[in-house]
């Protein structure tokens, strides 16, 4: 029973490192399209902001300062408001059962190799006891 436990250890550890060298490798191909993405949205961005300054300037009839300053004051308060929603953004109902039902795994496993050793000291103990009386 060890020997087969052991094997279904090694195989678990083996497919959890294949598993986890694949997870980091996907998060750096995302990391990297996720920086050029940005680079993109930046470049947008900021010809949006060409864009909004030429028309306030021409249509609205607004002074060069007052266009800064309302594109600016625009811009801080979508900066405020995605800082609010990444503060309170908490766990959600999938992550906190996974971490429940991950718990329950490494309980039971943990209670499983308890139960096992246990066992395996009872039997060394009745084998050592038949040895003495047979002595």
């Amino acid at each position: 029973m060890n020997v087969r436990l052991l094997r279904l250890a090694r195989i678990a550890a083996e497919a959890e490192g294949l598993r986890l060298r694949r997870q980091v490798r996907r998060a750096a191909i995302r990391g990297v399209l996720g920086v050029i993405a940005l680079v993109w949205l930046f470049g947008a961005v900021v010809f949006m902001h060409v864009a909004v300054w030429n028309w306030l300037e021409a249509n609205v009839g607004w002074t060069p300062l007052g266009t800064a300053w309302t594109l600016a004051g625009g811009d801080a308060l979508i900066a405020l408001v995605l800082c609010l929603v990444a503060a309170l953004l908490g766990p959600g109902r999938v992550e906190t059962e996974a971490l429940a039902v991950r718990a329950r795994a490494v309980d039971a496993a943990t209670s499983s190799l308890a139960v096992s050793a246990m066992l395996l000291q009872a039997v060394r103990v009745g084998i050592d006891l038949v040895k003495r009386r047979r002595d």
